[in-house]
């Protein structure tokens, strides 16, 4: 690990990338991020906004594989599958079935819920002490049921994150629930709301990144895309860009689904699939939802923000397709209006798809390449690099700069694959 105070460029300008290059332009280096697009434009730019200590459970679990095989035979299952992508990557997929098990998925658990914990913490001292605006709002996130049968089911579920993570909800049967959120119809089941939970609108936050990261004297340089890189000594160098080689003493790769593409570099396969995810947003409506809620029998969240209104969700596991699937869509407001008693959402000013990466465990991939020591990994954080990037940036920081990290980075690291 160096110890100097020297160059960082950072690969990736999406949330984790931008993370990354605070925390260590505030420990002194001197930063450039490089994008391949726009600075926030990827899976930064219009999620779903959720900073949720709530959502310590991958994906794996027990039960996982079954409901996975269904979606290939199911059209409008809210996670998709296609046989194809299976096929083509069967890897992937024998590694997230072996980890289908309780002890794999609580092991995941315990390292997805250190990253959670600390930034939802990292994420206020963020705002107070940098002033961001970024519709920032605490008022914790509702999981909501239509079926009785499904409620009192969650009911284990809470119990595990009350006991085993410390994460307790508040439970709201029947009109307590839409005592709490008159947005919603009468007649559903219940919800439980989680109120360690956050919310903020991600676009928002990402302006502010740049204002602050700039503020800091770091470089950002878009439409800058990383086609290999500079070496040394058994060392990188630094990145080679179509604009030009620009050196470093370190390299951090934050660079979401995309990181597969620099395995030749980076020296260890990084078993990263895309999940593509999407969202429409619509303006605020005065009969819409005050607090962020997510439908948990359909799979679909909505988030108000002061300035809009967000449906947001859907996995479609469909490669690197760069299609906006309109159906998806569909799905997302056909879902919501089941639970709204306004469903009436009026012209979108928004519709967004962006591809989340996932990792076979659940769990990111942070720490160094196993045949660079001075190129580290920043990636792979599934559907919670909003809710996980602060962390994720402070550890980063923490390991290059031979800092004592504030959370183990053993269970992160790319050799476990």
């Amino acid at each position: 690990m160096s110890g100097f105070k020297g160059r960082v460029v950072v690969v990736g300008g999406g949330v984790v990338g931008a993370a990354c290059a605070y925390y260590l332009a505030k420990a002194g280096r001197t930063v450039t991020v490089l994008d391949r697009a726009g600075f926030g434009a990827g899976c930064s730019h219009a999620n779903c906004g959720y900073v949720c200590p709530s959502h310590v459970l991958p994906l794996a679990g027990p039960g996982a594989i079954w409901s996975t095989l269904k979606t290939m035979f199911s059209r409008n299952s809210p996670l998709k599958v296609r046989l194809g992508v299976v096929l083509r990557n069967p890897g992937w997929f024998l590694g997230f079935a072996r980890r289908c098990t309780d002890r794999r998925m609580m092991s995941a658990g315990g390292a997805i819920h250190g990253l959670l914990t600390s930034s939802r913490r990292l994420y206020d001292d963020l705002i107070r002490g940098e002033q961001v605006e970024c519709e920032w709002e605490t008022k914790g996130l509702l999981f909501v049921y239509r079926s009785q049968q499904a409620m009192d089911h969650y009911a284990a579920t809470d119990r595990l994150l009350r006991e085993r993570f410390d994460t307790p909800a508040r439970r709201l049967d029947g009109d307590s629930l839409t005592a709490l959120e008159p947005s919603l119809k009468p007649g559903l089941a219940g919800g439980w709301l989680y109120e360690g939970d956050a919310h903020l609108r991600p676009d928002r936050l990402m302006g502010e990144f740049r204002r602050v990261l700039t503020g800091l004297g770091v470089e950002i340089r878009e439409h800058s895309p990383v086609a290999g890189f500079l070496y040394s000594g058994g060392r990188a160098a630094g990145v080679r860009t179509a604009t030009g080689d620009v050196p470093a003493d370190d390299v951090v790769v934050a660079t979401g689904a995309w990181t597969p593409k620099f395995a030749r570099e980076l020296g260890c396969r990084i078993p990263i699939q895309p999940g593509k995810g999407y969202s429409v947003t619509f303006p605020r409506s005065t009969t819409g939802p005050a607090y962020p809620m997510i439908f948990e029998e359909d799979r679909v969240a909505v988030t108000p923000f002061r300035s809009g209104f967000r449906i947001g969700s859907t996995m479609e596991f469909a490669g690197y397709d760069e299609r906006l699937n309109r159906g998806r869509l569909a799905l997302l407001t056909a879902a919501a209006g089941e639970y709204l008693r306004d469903p009436a959402f009026g012209p979108a000013t928004d519709e967004w798809w962006g591809w989340r990466p996932m990792t076979p465990d659940g769990v990111p991939v942070i720490g160094p390449s196993p045949a660079l020591p001075n190129v580290w990994l920043a990636a792979g954080h599934n559907m919670l690099g909003l809710s996980m990037a602060p962390a994720t940036g402070k550890l980063v920081a923490e390991m290059i700069t031979g800092s004592r990290p504030h959370l183990d980075p053993s269970p992160y690291a790319a050799t476990r694959f």
